[in-house]
């Protein structure tokens, strides 16, 4: 497979798993050993998955794409070390503990995470926009979907669930915009007469 097929691939998995992430907290699954295993892998596959996504359209997308691809990028990936935190850490700390660390450099680590993300989804999903490359719905559905799947402590439980399964859709959009993008690559490729290279 290559890279685009790869990183789309991850986009169909970021997908699944954010459905079933706001299922588990809905409270339609089971919280168990698995569902808190697969949960920070949601912002992991995310972050392949815009890769794939910026790759794409990175011819068009300007400066305005690189930008917004490094914050959202790095906001994923601290999206990633909270997830991880608070399914593997914080559980087997007293509530105090963790009490006192929201409330001092953990919570403001946290709060500038989530303010990285959400700059670096609008910016992201603006040069995705204008670089006509990628479907508008889709985009639209992600960035709106990430205002509130940015500020899961600000917003209320349903707003925040409802914002990762429409964060899911654009995702999923997107990732199959990029599948096709390898096959593409490869018609071109064929009329050309020469064999295809990886993206």
């Amino acid at each position: 497979m290559r890279v685009f097929r790869v990183t789309a691939a991850a986009g169909f998995v970021c997908a699944a798993l954010l459905v079933v992430n706001s299922a588990r907290r809905a409270g339609f699954l089971p919280e168990n050993a698995l569902t808190h295993a697969i949960a920070p892998l949601g912002a992991l596959t995310g972050l392949l998955a815009i890769t794939g996504i910026y790759l794409l359209i990175r011819g068009t997308a300007g400066s305005l794409g690189l930008i917004g691809y490094v914050l959202n990028s790095a906001g994923l990936a601290g999206a990633f070390a909270i997830e991880y935190i608070l399914h593997f850490v914080f559980p087997y700390l007293g509530g105090g503990t963790v009490s006192g660390l929201l409330a001092g450099e953990t919570g403001r680590a946290f709060l500038v995470t989530s303010v990285v993300l959400l700059v670096g989804v609008l910016t992201f999903s603006a040069a995705a926009v204008r670089s006509k490359v990628m479907p508008v719905a889709g985009v639209v559905l992600y960035a709106v979907g990430m205002v509130p799947g940015s500020l899961r402590n600000v917003v209320p439980v349903p707003v925040y669930l409802i914002g990762l399964v429409l964060a899911a859709a654009g995702v999923l959009w997107m990732a199959t915009r990029v599948w096709g993008a390898e096959q593409e690559a490869g018609v071109s490729a064929a009329r050309r007469g020469v064999g295809p290279t990886a993206a």
